[in-house]
């Protein structure tokens, strides 16, 4: 469970959701009985505020992931390498399952950070391509450039059509 550790940022008002008050258990006394929904409301606004600083937390780390991503495809495009690349994302996959220290189980740890790979996939293909783009000479990867020098950043389109999409 989340603690004052784990949160942190600054946080918006999350808008006011409609509900009714939680039933009061039976044999509980008028006084008593809108004490304790008080109290459960107030505790579910707490979490409530705690996910909101978490998701703020998780935000700023996708992004800092997000960033390498970006960085990566700018670099595997002047190299040559191809985006894809399965054993990397297997060994992803399989380190955040084995690490996963629950409540969610290995399934959900996986569905999550496939979607975050995929996500990463496409910001590498995304900053290739642009890559690729300010490369005015057009020149494929071991190419000569037209002043005389070596192209090693792009990668062929040979390369590019065996990637799975």
């Amino acid at each position: 469970m989340a603690d004052e550790h784990d949160i942190g940022g600054k946080t918006e008002k999350p808008p006011d959701l409609p509900g009714r008050p939680a039933r009061p258990s039976a044999g509980a006394e008028g006084g008593d009985a809108a004490a304790v929904v008080s109290r459960g409301e107030a505790q579910v606004n707490d979490l409530r505020r705690r996910i909101d600083q978490i998701d703020d937390q998780l935000m700023k780390l996708l992004n800092s992931r997000s960033a390498c991503a970006v960085e990566i495809g700018r670099i595997k495009r002047q190299v040559g390498m191809p985006v894809y690349q399965p054993e990397r994302e297997k060994w992803i996959l399989d380190r955040v399952e084995r690490n996963n220290p629950g409540p969610l189980d290995r399934g959900a740890v996986r569905r999550v950070f496939e979607r975050v790979i995929d996500e990463s996939r496409r910001l590498e293909r995304l900053a290739g391509d642009a890559e690729e783009m300010r490369d005015p000479s057009g020149a494929r990867a071991g190419e000569a450039r037209d002043d005389g020098t070596e192209d090693r950043g792009s990668a062929a389109p040979s390369e590019r059509a065996s990637e799975p999409r």
